[in-house]
């Protein structure tokens, strides 16, 4: 049964949060929120207070933003920053576009890791420490073109018009994925995450990869959400798994059928489902929201992963209750995106 988090259990893991990272005998934990926020907010009627209400009701230690966009030469993150201070709360951050960070630290360094061309993603990294350890979190918002797992749903994944029938052949699949720039922006955070981590960082990793998980299209899954019986190591999430790198969600939630962990699309009572689905003659639920972090040896592991945003689920085109087991969390009241948002809680030495 869907287990939805009560307000009870909120308030306890948010005072949980006031222990973190305090030094002393205390557990040293960090909280992570990767947060798409659908074109900052915009088409959703106060979606921009509603992202910063969000975002102050969890008290993240670090937030990984996708669909910055700016818009009328503005910068998202400093009015964002503006708005938590507004509410109590005091975050940091630095300009950047289509994705985004904020710490609740103060940054030692940021940088641009794959900068934005041509719409095909982006990866940025901020540097920070906590009680004298150093983190490295990176935030990724990858290519939404060459979107081949739509193909698998009949959907063109360039025009997302309908297909005459969807993509089975695997080795077709991969070869049209790779078309995509998604591969070479993973490639860019694992060359730099490699530096970083030699100089003893702890890293992060979060962001909307516009791909499913290897760990999510298997055997068992075959027959779910209109994956037409395929069964495939999507690169992204696989190159980082063999890199080292643990996805949080599936390290607490290892089952990919009693918690699929569907992060878009999701039902929101404020649009119409047909505004939402890219698909709307298929099932295209699909985890495509991550937080990733390197192990080190044991020094960093997930104790708690959750959803956050409204329980249900669009397929075609029509609302679909959620009944798996994913541990959900409801919005204060209005959702601002067409995506769940992922929470997890790391800790570490």
């Amino acid at each position: 049964m869907l287990k939805q988090i009560t307000k009870f259990m909120l308030a306890t893991a948010i005072a949980a949060l006031g222990t973190s990272c305090s030094g002393g005998d205390k557990e040293k934990e960090v909280t992570v929120l990767q947060f798409n926020i659908w074109q900052e907010g915009t088409v959703i009627g106060n979606g921009f207070d509603a992202i910063a209400d969000e975002i102050a009701r969890l008290d993240p230690d670090f937030v990984t933003l996708s669909e910055v966009r700016n818009y009328h030469e503005t910068r998202f993150c400093d009015r964002i920053v503006k708005a938590l201070a507004d509410r109590g709360k005091e975050y940091h951050s630095f300009y950047s576009y289509d994705s985004g960070l904020l710490s609740r630290y103060p940054l030692t360094d940021s940088a641009t890791i794959f900068p934005h061309e041509g719409d095909h993603g982006t990866v940025y990294r901020l540097n920070t420490e906590i009680d004298g350890r150093k983190f490295a979190v990176y935030t990724g918002h990858l290519d939404y073109q060459n979107d081949t797992y739509y193909e698998v749903r009949g959907y063109d994944g360039n025009s997302w018009r309908r297909m005459d029938a969807p993509l089975t052949d695997v080795d077709t699949i991969l070869a049209r994925n790779a078309l995509s720039l998604r591969d070479e922006a993973i490639d860019s955070f694992i060359t730099d995450a490699a530096n970083q981590l030699r100089d003893g960082a702890i890293v992060i990793f979060g962001g909307d990869f516009n791909e499913p998980s290897w760990m999510d299209w298997t055997e068992a899954t075959r027959d779910s959400a209109d994956h037409h019986g395929v069964v495939i190591d999507w690169p992204c999430t696989r190159r980082l798994h063999d890199e080292g790198f643990t996805d949080a969600y599936r390290a607490v939630n290892p089952d990919p059928v009693a918690y699929p962990g569907y992060t878009y699309p999701t039902y929101n009572d404020s649009v119409p489902c047909e505004k939402i689905t890219w698909t709307p003659e298929a099932d295209e639920r699909e985890r495509i929201d991550y937080i990733f972090y390197h192990p080190a040896g044991g020094a960093v592991t997930a104790t708690e992963a959750f959803i956050v945003g409204p329980t249900d689920c669009v397929a075609y085109s029509k609302r679909v209750p959620h009944t798996a087991s994913d541990s959900i969390l409801a919005p204060i009241a209005v959702w601002p995106t067409d995506h769940k948002a992922v929470f997890v809680r790391l800790r570490y030495r």
